[in-house]
């Protein structure tokens, strides 16, 4: 299903999820608001106005902006952990989280929790579950898993374990086995497991949250949508001064950082969300919900520019700026870093160079990032800088005084984000200035 803002539907039959006779997690009524946390088995029913515990996952050091755009999006009972930020949501929430939520990778509804050593007692908790008040026999499935733990030595094996725990419980209730489907589930699971601690949740999202729809072409090493929009929340920059990518690869920052001035959901236009397999299903709600999105669009007060000398790169990103709707936002530009003017008389810079491990550049690092702290420096008077690598000694080679290190994720690259305050003269001279403005 593709979204189509202007063509929205009016009408649907909302219906209410099969009651779940399986160990309830974080199930409340509006009222009394108390979070019920019992674990005991007992049957539910997810109603539109019931609340529910919900965990958004995302990229690591990305917690802080992920708690406070929930906040920001009304969620309650909001706890932070490692990678991932549970909360308090109801049905109407679900759906807004999901479209509006920048740094998530995922949004999850647990559904069972309990302790195993190995993948036998996995089996055998799953086993117990009563799949079938969860979905019918012929919907397809599938599980996606992320295991931390020295008792699961395989964590697609485990998975395996608790996909025939799935389809022997239907051959034991006398029903025929639901069939598994990796591309397009009508139901999709995720199995956690930690140490001995498994939790087995409704995955609300269906494809990675970072797949917002727009990215049609990449160059080498395109940087993940998740990660561009968090690299310009933890900037600071929020559309209040103007906005350069010099390195900008396929548009990936830009794009974010354009959706992030004008308050466009990264998710709006996005052709499919697995909560629309789910039993309560309110297609009405949802339209609702995007007709309200639509109306929270603010206009640019600033420019945002993108630049590219490649033009491999730069045709990736120009498709890519089409396809998000962002062609009237977006200058793109071909032009050398090192050799083209500034484009404003000051603004922010956020760049995500080539790393050595990621891409190579002519002639060495030492150089190229060389280069950019002598650009930064002459060129670039009362800009803020953003940069981000995995490579220390690149930063040493900028030869700048960073003013913030913020450590990072990129793929399984361990990089650090670092803000530089451009000015002439010296670090004294600027200070000086800055006590006499406060005087």
């Amino acid at each position: 299903m593709e979204i189509d803002p202007d063509n929205q539907q009016e009408e649907a039959s909302p219906s209410i999820l099969k009651k779940l006779k399986i160990k309830k997690v974080g199930t409340q009524k509006k009222e009394p608001s108390k979070t019920v946390k019992s674990e005991t088995s007992s049957p539910i029913q997810i109603k539109d106005t019931e609340e529910f515990t919900l965990v958004a996952t995302c990229m690591q050091n990305l917690e802080d902006e992920l708690e406070q755009e929930l906040i920001d999006l009304g969620a309650k009972d909001i706890d932070k952990k490692k990678r991932a930020v549970s909360f308090t949501a109801d049905l109407e929430l679900l759906y807004k989280v999901n479209i509006w939520l920048r740094t998530a990778i995922k949004v999850l509804k647990p559904i069972i929790k309990f302790k195993a050593k190995d993948e036998d007692q996995l089996y055998k908790a799953a086993s117990k579950i009563k799949w079938d008040d969860l979905f019918s026999e012929d919907k397809t499935f599938s599980i996606d898993f992320a295991v931390n733990s020295e008792n699961f030595n395989h964590s697609q094996f485990a998975a395996l374990k608790m996909k025939d725990a799935i389809v022997d419980y239907f051959r034991s209730v006398g029903k025929n086995r639901p069939n598994v489907e990796r591309i397009q589930p009508d139901i999709r699971l995720h199995l956690h497991i930690n140490d001995n601690n498994v939790t087995i949740s409704l995955d609300s999202s269906g494809d990675p949250l970072f797949k917002r729809g727009y990215r049609k072409e990449s160059h080498a090493a395109p940087i993940n949508e998740s990660l561009a929009a968090g690299l310009v929340l933890k900037s600071g920059w929020r559309g209040e001064e103007n906005f350069l990518d010099p390195m900008c690869g396929s548009g990936t920052i830009a794009i974010e950082a354009a959706m992030i001035a004008s308050n466009i959901p990264p998710n709006f236009n996005r052709i499919h969300f697995a909560f629309e397999t789910w039993d309560n299903y309110d297609a009405a709600l949802f339209s609702k919900i995007l007709g309200e999105a639509k109306n929270e669009y603010r206009p640019l007060k600033v420019k945002i520019v993108a630049r590219e000398i490649q033009s491999n790169s730069l045709r990736a990103a120009r498709i890519n700026i089409n396809a998000a709707n962002m062609r009237k936002s977006i200058l793109l530009e071909q032009e050398d870093f090192f050799k083209a003017e500034a484009p404003f008389s000051k603004g922010v810079i956020i760049m995500n160079p080539p790393y050595g491990e990621r891409l190579n550049v002519s002639g060495n690092l030492v150089d190229f990032y060389s280069k950019i702290g002598s650009t930064l420096k002459h060129e670039y008077n009362d800009w803020s800088a953003w940069i981000i690598s995995s490579d220390e000694d690149s930063f040493k080679n900028i030869g700048l005084k960073d003013s913030k290190k913020i450590p990072l994720m990129n793929g399984k690259l361990a990089c650090q984000f670092r803000k530089y305050e451009l000015f002439s003269g010296t670090l004294k001279e600027l200070k000086t200035q800055k006590n006499s403005k406060q005087d």
